[in-house]
């Protein structure tokens, strides 16, 4: 846990209230656990730290 940003998939874009997706290819990564972090800005704050497991 060293604490490396290793990928951004979205850098500051403003978007209007919705729903939405991204893709991640974890190909180029090992296997192992990985955190990622979801924020948002506006009335409610929102800042989330997932874990996920990566497996090939």
């Amino acid at each position: 846990m060293l604490g490396k940003e290793i990928i951004r998939l979205v850098n500051n874009e403003f978007r209007s209230v919705g729903r939405y997706s991204e893709n991640f290819n974890g190909s180029s990564l090992s296997s192992g656990v990985y955190f990622y972090r979801l924020e948002t800005e506006g009335e409610k704050n929102l800042n989330l730290t997932k874990r996920m497991v990566l497996l090939k």
